[in-house]
This record gives structure tokens, sequence and C-alpha cells, in this order.
């Protein structure tokens, strides 16, 4: 059976592998709509090779050059925040959810409530909105298939396998680029240095996120939404090869750890096909060449953002919501050159301390929060550089 494809973010690192995957088995998919935030020229080019019904660029300002490029394709263009929720919520039978941040929340709110399957790589979705999304997901009928790869390693590693039976989740991280480095040596880390990850080919945000370990935060409590665990049932597990994905402990002593490549079209092509598989391109493992594993702790005071984390997961209510953003805000300030590397979790922490109590109750709520949380981290720069 055909499976119909909305990528929301086609543009981005995750919605070109989702792309390739889709390329490589035509006949297996017919591609719904596209969406990207500004890049035209990129969007267009997809969307003609993919034949999409539907291509929807973010910023107005530039929907007629996307006309103009589409012009003969049959291909309809849209802009503008309505449209992109139209997107989510349109003909498709499987919505890749991978727009960065909280620009995301809304098209997959929109998409769960047309009770699609959807493919998360999304997480900040779930760190600031975890029990609204997943109330929302059983509400509307929608399923929530996780694509970053150590959540897609554990729903691989839990397929046949009752809940109960689970002890506890283990989450590996690379340790990112400064995994050896002091923390005075990562406060003269430049933006260029903190992309540049030692495994994986991902957007600017991201690989900042991976550099700081918030990334591995974040994935913390998207394991506690998606599977039901407690945080400290959750364990995180530096793995500098990234081979190994994440593992499940169960009850008997019994780990099941998933590995390959790492390759973001292993766990895409996971969800695609999902509950079969499909061929996904990426490089085949030899352990034999690989020759070892690694293993260690993370170092919680070199790499703060961990504890902050848990202490946001742990007060609950508006704390998650305002550790995304306020993570976002600082990692964007420090793309821009204006705070140092180390600031970022000092930014993060400033935000938390001003945190209101009580749960969120609607999206609306989140979206609030949210906002006064950047608001906060801008006010801390301002100070600092004063």
């Amino acid at each position: 059976m055909i499976r119909k494809i909305s990528i929301l973010g086609a543009t981005g690192s995750i919605g070109m592998s989702t792309l390739d995957l889709i390329e490589r088995s035509p006949d297996r998919f017919e591609v719904e709509a596209l969406t990207a935030a500004s890049n035209v020229d990129a969007l267009a080019n997809a969307a003609r090779r993919t034949g999409a019904k539907l291509a929807v660029i973010s910023d107005p300002a530039r929907v007629a050059e996307l006309e103009q490029k589409l012009a003969g394709t049959g291909c309809r263009a849209k802009a503008g925040p309505d449209a992109l929720l139209d997107a989510a919520a349109g003909d498709a039978d499987f919505v890749m959810a991978a727009i960065v941040g909280c620009a995301g929340l809304l098209p997959v709110i929109a998409a769960v409530e047309a009770g699609k399957t959807i493919g998360l790589a999304n997480k900040e979705a779930l760190v600031s909105a975890g029990s609204l999304l997943t109330d929302a997901a059983a509400r509307h009928g929608a399923t929530l298939l996780p694509i970053d790869s150590e959540h897609n390693a554990i729903f691989q590693c839990l397929a046949g396998n009752r809940r109960d039976d689970v002890a506890r989740l283990i989450l590996t991280a690379s340790g990112g680029p400064f995994r050896t480095a002091t923390t005075e040596q990562m406060r003269l880390v430049t933006p260029s240095q903190a992309v540049a990850h030692p495994n994986w080919s991902m957007g600017a945000k991201i690989s900042v996120d991976s550099a700081t370990l918030m990334n591995k935060g974040l994935e913390l409590i998207e394991a506690h939404h998606l599977f039901g665990m407690p945080s400290e049932r959750i364990d995180i597990l530096i793995h500098p090869q990234s081979v190994i994905h994440s593992l499940v402990e169960y009850v008997d002593g019994s780990q099941l750890a998933q590995l390959g490549s790492p390759d973001m079209r292993i766990p895409i092509s996971y969800a695609l096909a999902w509950p079969e598989r499909m061929p996904s391109g990426a490089q085949r493992l030899e352990l034999a060449e690989i020759g070892r594993f690694d293993f260690e702790k993370p170092d919680e005071d070199r790499f703060p953002a961990l504890r902050l984390v848990r202490e946001a997961l742990e007060r609950g209510g508006a704390a998650p919501a305002i550790l995304n953003a306020a993570n976002e805000a600082a990692v964007a300030a420090f793309l821009a050159g204006q705070v140092r590397f180390t600031a970022i979790a000092e930014l993060v922490e400033d935000a938390l301390r001003q945190a209101p109590q009580g749960d969120l109750a609607t999206i609306e709520d989140v979206i609030a929060v949210d906002r006064q949380a950047r608001l906060q981290v801008e006010s801390s720069i301002k100070q600092r550089c004063h």
C-alpha cells in the first residue's frame, strides 16, 4: 500500500534524509506536502523531484518566488502559519514533524488533532508540552513514532516485550566534541567548533545542544513522555562511537541494544515503513573493523545541562517548557557571538529560577511561558553586557 507523506521542515537535515528515503523507494510513497522556513530553492526542487501536491514557505514575502519556481508542476504554493497547519493536518497518512524548536509545536498539535501517524523528530514539542501532547494523541487516535535515534532504538528494543518488564531505559550519548575538555577550555569554544560534531551531521542548533549535552537532557524528558518512565529509571551513558543508539534493561537483568551506523536514515526508515522495514542506504556495520566500544558516565559538573534537565522534570509544571525556551534563546545568542559557550547553561539556570509554579493547562499556556522565558534570557544577556 502506498503511504501518503507530508514533511514539515523538508529542507533541514531530517527532512532531506526523509526525502532521500522516499526517492529511493518511490513505489512506496506519495508526497502530499512539503514545508520550509525560507529556503525557496531547496523547497521547490524537492517538490519538483517528488511530485508534491503542496509546498508551504513560512515567509509570506517569498510565496510569489515559490509560485514562479513551481510553475507548470501542478504543485500549489502557500505561505504563512495557517498554511503550515493545513499541511500538517492535510491528506497525508504520515507526517514527518522535523521543524526545529518550539516553532514546530503548533504544527505537531495540528497533526495530532487530525489523528495522523507522526514521525516525531521535534523533541521540543514533547519537552514543552509533554502531557498535553500525549493526552491529545490518545484522544484523537494519533500515533507518535520517535525519530531521534535514541528513542527509535528504545522503541525497537521494546518490540514484543511487556512494558511492565522494563527496569530502566539507557540513553547513549557520543559526548560531543568537548567530551574530554575542561570547563576552562569550554569557556573559549567558538560556534564553529561547537557545531562540528564528531559523528553526526546535524543542524547548528542541535549540534550545539549535543556539545552541551542539553540534547541528551531533552531526550530524557522526551523518553519520560514517550515511554511513561520516571526520571530515576532513565540513565544516560556516554558512548563515543555512536554505534549503540540506546538500550532497554529488563527486570531479569537482560539488556537489549539497537546498533547501527550513525546515519539518521536508519531510524527514519524504521518509522516510515513501520510496522515493516525498508532499505535505508546507510553504511553497514562491520563490528570487527570498529573493534571496541567505550562507555563512561557523564560528568554533570562539566556538563550542568543534565542536572538542570532532571531538576526541571522533577519540578514539572512550566519548568520543562522554560528550560527548552531558555536553551533555544541561549543557543541562538551563542551562535550569534553574544555569549560564551559555558553561558548557555548559566542562562538556562537563571530562567529556571524564575519559573512559575503550577501546571500548563493549554497549548496557549505553553506558548506564553515559552515567550516569557525567551524574554528572561534576553534580559539576562543585557545585564551580562553591562
